[in-house]
């Protein structure tokens, strides 16, 4: 009975420790002439202001959109946490949270009687007010002393993985590399981040963004790009994320670029 009672403390205590460990996220907030983002950021251990780090921001998917500051961090937030990538890649991470009301990327979405999601990602066109205040966002965080500007990376996942390509797009000299999983664009924008090198991703049996949007803009990338890798899970759904985030490669290719 001891033992029983055991296992089940910790397997009750388990979502605590993560809850407790992404209390390292600190909190923080951007606000500019009335539009507000807030986020979270990890900050590397033993940090010194009077160093200079790599900095990635990530962006979520449409789920964990709101106000709450917590959300984003549902997904690949624990992966930055490990003992491990601490250690070998003392880098700044920022989880930025899209308000619900706004959107990541400029792309118009209609949903049929069955449920399913259509896609029309707009060429060029106006930021949403999350990217403007997202652009703001980053742009604020390089004029910090710490940060290495050769150093800026990218990564997102479903409306994250569209905002990767929009924010690209739109700060094409800021990126040093980025990945985006499961998301999409117009390949009319390609030409605008060609030369920033890329790692897409995507489940081969995704049901809510379909995988020919990354498979048109790797093959496009193939052919006017500097650098792109084209990951598929031929039997993952839209959770590709999952399978990205655990790609052994995917930091140690990340950070081992520079501009």
């Amino acid at each position: 009975m001891k033992k029983i009672i055991l296992s089940l403390c910790l397997i009750f205590s388990f979502p605590l420790l993560n809850a407790q460990d992404l209390k390292k996220y600190e909190y923080g907030s951007f606000i500019k002439r009335g539009d507000s983002i807030h986020y979270r950021i990890l900050f590397p251990e033993n940090f010194n202001p009077a160093q200079k780090y790599p900095v990635l921001f990530v962006l979520h998917g449409r789920g964990e959109s709101g106000s709450d500051n917590e959300k984003q961090l549902t997904h690949g937030a624990r992966l930055f946490l490990r003992d491990d990538i601490r250690k070998n890649f003392p880098a700044i991470v920022v989880f930025p949270q899209c308000p619900a009301d706004s959107y990541w990327a400029n792309v118009n979405i209609t949903t049929n009687d069955k449920g399913k999601r259509k896609f029309s990602f707009v060429e060029a066109g106006k930021p949403t007010r999350a990217m403007r205040t997202l652009q703001g966002m980053v742009k604020d965080f390089l004029k910090k002393p710490f940060l290495d500007k050769k150093q800026v990376y990218v990564g997102g996942l479903s409306m994250g993985g569209m905002g990767t390509y929009e924010l690209l797009r739109r700060q094409r000299r800021t990126f040093a590399a980025a990945f985006a999983i499961c998301g999409g664009d117009n390949t009319n924008n390609i030409k605008k981040y060609q030369n920033v090198p890329l790692w897409i991703f995507h489940g081969g049996k995704d049901d809510i963004v379909d995988p020919a949007f990354s498979m048109a803009i790797a093959e496009r990338l193939k052919t006017v790009g500097d650098e792109v890798k084209f990951t598929l899970y031929p039997n993952a759904n839209h959770n590709s994320w999952d399978n990205a985030f655990a790609e052994p490669g995917l930091l140690p290719w990340l950070f081992g670029h520079k501009r």
